[in-house]
């Protein structure tokens, strides 16, 4: 772990963290992430070191141009970092980063640690999967808890979720068994628009957090780009008849309430799904898979 060598003093705070893979279609976990940061001016605390976690032929370091001349390796990896968010009683510590390749374990310590140096009160997930969803209705967003408590202080259901996990579960399961409450927040995203970004879950997600915390958070230019990203969508989909019949079709179940399912049976046939298209590519045309 790199960053301060003394650590501020903060007030109440709370964890939102989310990492990059399976965990995350169309980035909207991690987006909601960096929206919090540039919203609320967020300051970095630490960054973990990746030597440790990630498989640099899977994650690979960029090369950027700096001021056109000199050139910068970056590492991929998961940054921590913290803010207060305005009118607030309490500050949020965000953790950004990617899905670790090995040692998730250990990986999972590291942030416990840094759960214990701060006195994090509370650590909040957020997910996004594929799903059986049409783009034209609003983004489900299912919330979870691994204990009573939080469940029914926030009205969330207590997860029963059974079968493969990402790195979100593991952190979620090494909290509590620790003693800090967890909770978790997934978006269902259309697994035929699977293409990042996608703002209007990352939208929905926020709202989620935004009622955990019980402060506003800032939505900037992101219902625009929502809007946009639909109506971008719904011209992709009049493009392709094959695609407005699948569509059509998913409208007309959820109306029959036919895709309102546990969120735990939609991650392990995301799981499942995630594990085929890793060497083919999703998308649009991928809908019959």
């Amino acid at each position: 772990m790199t960053g301060f060598e003394r650590w501020p003093e903060l007030t109440e705070p709370i964890m939102v963290a989310a990492f990059e893979g399976w965990n995350d279609a169309g980035d909207a976990a991690t987006g909601a992430i960096e929206h919090l940061e540039l919203m609320w001016g967020s300051q970095e605390l630490a960054a973990i070191d990746p030597d440790d976690y990630y498989d640099f032929q899977v994650n690979r370091p960029t090369v950027s141009l700096v001021d056109g001349v000199s050139r910068r390796v970056t590492w991929p990896t998961t940054r921590i970092s913290w803010c207060r968010p305005p009118g607030s009683s309490f500050d949020l510590v965000l953790v950004r980063g990617i899905e670790p390749n090995m040692r998730w374990r250990a990986f999972c310590e590291e942030i416990l640690e840094v759960v214990r140096t701060l006195d994090v009160r509370m650590v909040i997930t957020l997910g996004a999967l594929l799903s059986d969803t049409p783009h034209t209705r609003p983004t489900s967003v299912s919330g979870t808890s691994y204990d009573s408590a939080s469940a029914t202080r926030f009205g969330l259901e207590r997860s029963r979720y059974e079968g493969p996990t990402g790195i979100v579960g593991v952190l979620q399961d090494a909290c509590v068994r620790v003693g800090i409450p967890a909770l978790s927040f997934w978006a269902g995203v259309p697994h035929y628009v699977s293409q990042p970004p996608n703002p209007k879950a990352t939208v929905a997600l926020l709202h989620s957090v935004e009622e955990v915390l019980d402060v506003p958070v800032p939505m900037g230019e992101l219902p625009q780009q929502a809007d946009e990203w639909q109506k971008l969508v719904d011209e992709m989909a009049a493009e392709d008849e094959e695609v407005s019949e699948y569509i059509r079709n998913l409208e007309e179940r959820d109306d029959e309430g036919e895709l309102r399912e546990t969120s735990g049976d939609a991650i392990a046939r995301e799981f499942e799904r995630y594990l085929r298209r890793r060497d083919r590519g999703g998308g649009f045309g991928g809908h019959a898979g």
